[in-house]
């Protein structure tokens, strides 16, 4: 099983280690399932882990942030998107997670955000909040 993993799922991992996210993050470590990535992905976790909302809560260094790239990189099935979709025009940046489960053939993306959410499931796709996906995995 491939899935995409939101920003704002993995951020919210971080910021917490209890909850849906980092039971997420837990069982992808553990074998359960893949995870998809893309460069741009990378960049956008990159830029959101510099937020100020996010620093004023989970204080990385940048050599920190580097090495959880890193590491996630690593840990993930990496792909490059080969085609730009334009599905999603309130959130353009919402596009990337579409065009790299498109690419990695993912069964699933999670998120929680309203625009991806509102979706449903796109070319088969089908888009998850982040305890949607738990209860899937327990069944």
């Amino acid at each position: 099983m491939i899935v995409v993993l939101d920003t704002s799922v993995i951020i919210s991992a971080l910021l917490s280690a209890e909850g849906p996210p980092a039971q997420i993050i837990d069982l992808w470590e553990a074998g359960v399932f893949d995870v998809a990535i893309s460069t741009p992905l990378l960049d956008e976790l990159k830029r959101a882990l510099d937020y100020p909302q996010v620093k004023k809560f989970q204080k990385m260094t940048p050599d920190e942030i580097n090495t959880l790239l890193g590491r996630w990189s690593t840990l993930s099935v990496y792909v490059e998107p080969e085609v730009a979709l334009e599905v999603v025009e309130d959130d353009p940046d919402d596009n990337r997670v579409l065009e790299c489960a498109v690419a990695a053939k993912a069964n699933y993306i999670i998120s929680g955000d309203k625009h991806l959410l509102d979706l449903g499931e796109y070319r088969g796709i089908e888009v998850l909040p982040p305890a949607g996906f738990i209860v899937l995995l327990s069944l």
